[in-house]
């Protein structure tokens, strides 16, 4: 107890002595002159007899409740509590209290306002002169303060242990006075081992010397810096942690400590690397991506720029990918992608880029060539790194390339036209049937665009009804007379006029359209055959020709449903495929022709001797006619080489049991000496160019012979 507050209760004492002295009376005690005495003291002075009623109340009282005497004695204390139903601090009336005479209490009180606050209250026991209790004392001073300190303090003391985050608190040496638990789990470290130390011990390699001196100098003029650093563990360990250091200044500015708090981002980073190769890489060969890509290109362009740079774009197309995808299966055609992948990344320099656009295109773009040849010469190391087979499993897999090339800046400095011309310059190389490389050129842009524009005008050809046939007549030598017809197909453009079979049927092929030209082309020449033989015209057959797209499982069924929807037996029907595709042929080709040749269709092989390897594919499929091309017949009677060709095929394909029917027959001689081989059939302008149905029928009304 204070030595103000001791002389206090001396007074106090005093004046009970004299209420007990004035009344004569053991245990009595006078109000006025205690009042008079109590209202001196400078603490807050609250008297109640036993029953807990005051009967004193200071000046200091008042100030601290704001209550007047007259307004506070007599009434119970329970008045003044801010929790009245509380048990902790109910002034002690049990025996304990009178037995030890005293108590000192923290507790929470009223005052007049509302506002509860926290004091300290000290209860002594009045006695009277008999030494009976009579009354009690208490002093009560506002602590508020103090408490809320002390709590705030004990929350930030738990914050502290308990963050998950490491803290550390060092003095204004920077040598280690504090740090949590975080600290020891996340660096290996023991209290032991840093206090006391200076923060040098965190630092990693990773970091030049001078980046801490920067950190620091920005604490001193900032105060505090963030930012992520690398940090080291005990074990030697680098992690990348987040940090935020600051500096603490004492009530007269001077520096008193600093304190940091650091997080281990490891797995965020790791998270954000894997997020950044999702989004930049391609997940099954690891190479760059579309978007990367992009933007490698674009970088290196404003550099190419500012520098004057040569580069060039390598737009590399797969050739074969698609049929071993589809007949080995995907996990086989992952694998050869990844086996590409990595002969592509050995074969260039490591600072040119490699990467998958998707399916089975891939680019190389090189950021610095010196001149435009040193592209090809890339482009030729890819093909040969590509050239030896792939061995996967038990397969031995040969694939090969069609690579289109574009050159910056003589093409351009936008990464997208780039791309675009080396793409149209690689299926330029690609027309060339082998594996290849070709440089973009504008006219090839130009080939582009009306490519792009017949498709467009081809699809609405379909749908408008702005196709028609054409039927040139299939001629027997030895009567002279008309014995078929072949359905060539024509379009008639709204706004061109006739187009060109040359013009747009191989855009069909590309396009895949040719499928849609073909099922319309079939139905359109079985119904024209229905309607001439309902005419009882002199025909027996009608050709159709088929593309390789047409060779779908169900092909058998739809001729078989088009030949009943129009009444007409199979025998009017022939179907004409090409020698290519015999090439690149499979079983289930040859089941699909074993069908059509069952149900009672004719099959003609086109462009015979054009391809390659006829003669050992003729015994697998059942043909029943060799058509010469006419590129073997135009030279004929004049060039002996022409000639031997025509008559090796009619001479095989009498051995075979085939009939022969050679095209393009222009003159008489070609005909005497297509005649003289032993051939039996001709087409061409020698008879007729093809011609609309109308005039097809005219000639077979007329009876028209050779």
């Amino acid at each position: 107890m204070s030595a103000e507050r001791s002389r206090d209760s001396a007074e106090l004492i005093a004046a009970r002595a004299q209420c007990e002295a004035a009344r004569g009376v053991p245990g009595a005690c006078l109000l006025a002159p205690q009042t008079q005495i109590i209202d001196q003291i400078h603490e807050s002075v609250v008297t109640m007899d036993l029953g807990g009623f005051i009967t004193g109340w200071n000046r200091g009282a008042t100030q601290l409740f704001g209550y007047t005497a007259e307004e506070a004695i007599g009434k119970h204390i329970l008045f003044l509590y801010a929790d009245p139903d509380a048990e902790d601090d109910s002034e002690g009336f049990d025996g304990a209290f009178l037995e030890h005479g005293g108590r000192e209490l923290e507790v929470r009180r009223r005052r007049k306002s509302g506002e509860v606050f926290w004091a300290s209250l000290q209860l002594s026991l009045m006695r009277d002169a008999r030494g009976d209790p009579c009354g009690l004392i208490g002093y009560l001073s506002d602590i508020t303060a103090r408490v809320e300190a002390e709590k705030t303090l004990r929350l930030q003391s738990r914050i502290f242990e308990h963050s998950e985050e490491s803290i550390l608190i060092t003095d204004p040496e920077r040598r280690v006075l504090s740090v949590n638990s975080a600290f020891y789990a996340m660096t290996g470290y023991t209290e032991e081992e840093v206090r006391g130390k200076t923060t040098a011990f965190l630092r990693s390699d990773k970091h030049p010397p001078h980046f801490y001196d920067e950190i620091w100098k920005h604490v001193e003029t900032e105060g505090s810096w963030n930012g992520e650093i690398w940090t080291r563990r005990k074990s030697g360990e680098d992690f990348p942690s987040w940090a935020s250091i600051s500096l603490v200044r004492n009530r007269d500015g001077g520096l008193c400590n600093y304190f940091s708090i650091f997080t281990d981002i490891t797995e965020r980073k790791k998270a954000e690397e894997r997020i950044h190769h999702l989004a930049y890489y391609d997940g099954l060969t690891g190479l760059p991506n579309r978007t990367l890509l992009y933007k490698l290109v674009d970088q290196a362009l404003v550099e190419a720029r500012r520098h004057r740079l040569h580069g060039a774009i390598l737009f590399i197309d797969l050739n074969r990918f698609k049929p071993i995808n589809d007949t080995l299966g995907h996990a086989v055609g992952d694998h050869l992608l990844r086996c590409v992948a990595e002969r592509l990344r050995s074969a260039v320099r490591t600072e040119d880029v490699v990467a998958r656009l998707g399916g089975d295109e891939f680019v190389v773009a090189l950021f610095d060539i010196t001149r435009r040849e040193h592209a090809a010469v890339v482009a030729q190391t890819v093909l040969a790194a590509l050239d030896p087979p792939f061995v996967l499993e038990e397969h031995e897999l040969k694939i090969g390339a069609a690579i289109g090339i574009s050159v910056y800046p003589r093409d351009g400095f936008e990464t997208e036209a780039l791309l675009r011309m080396a793409d149209i310059a690689m299926y330029r190389a690609k027309q060339a049937g082998q594996d290849s490389y070709a440089f973009y050129s504008h006219d090839m842009n130009q080939r582009a665009l009306d490519r792009l524009k017949i498709e467009t005008g081809l699809r609405h050809a379909l749908e408008h009804d702005e196709l028609l046939l054409y039927y040139q007549p299939k001629v027997d030598i030895a009567s002279g007379r008309i014995v078929g017809a072949e359905a060539l197909v024509r379009w008639k453009h709204p706004e061109r006029g006739m187009v060109s079979p040359g013009e747009f049927i191989p855009v069909a092929e590309e396009s895949g359209l040719i499928v849609r030209i073909s099922a319309w082309v079939l139905e359109a020449a079985l119904k024209q055959a229905k309607a001439w033989q309902a005419e009882a015209l002199p025909l027996t057959k009608v050709a159709v020709n088929l593309s390789a797209r047409d060779f779908s499982p169900d092909l058998a069924d739809r001729v078989k449903a088009l030949l009943v929807q129009h009444d007409l037996p199979p025998a009017w029907l022939e179907l004409e495929i090409t020698e290519g595709m015999l090439t690149h042929s499979s079983e289930d080709v040859i089941a699909m022709m074993d069908a059509l040749n069952a149900m009672g269709v004719k099959l003609s092989l086109d462009d015979f001797g054009t391809g390659y390897s006829s003669l050992a594919y003729l015994k697998r499929f059942p043909i029943d006619t060799l058509k010469i091309d006419q590129s073997f017949v135009r030279g004929i009677p004049e060039d002996g080489n022409d000639c031997a060709i025509a008559g090796a095929i009619v001479s095989m394909a009498q051995r075979l049991g085939h009939r022969v029917i050679a095209e393009g027959v222009e003159t008489r001689a070609q005909l005497d000496f297509l005649n003289s081989l032993g051939c039996q059939e001709i087409q061409g302008y020698l008879f007729s160019p093809p011609v609309p149905p109308e005039k097809f029928a005219e000639m077979l009304r007329a009876g028209k012979t050779l």
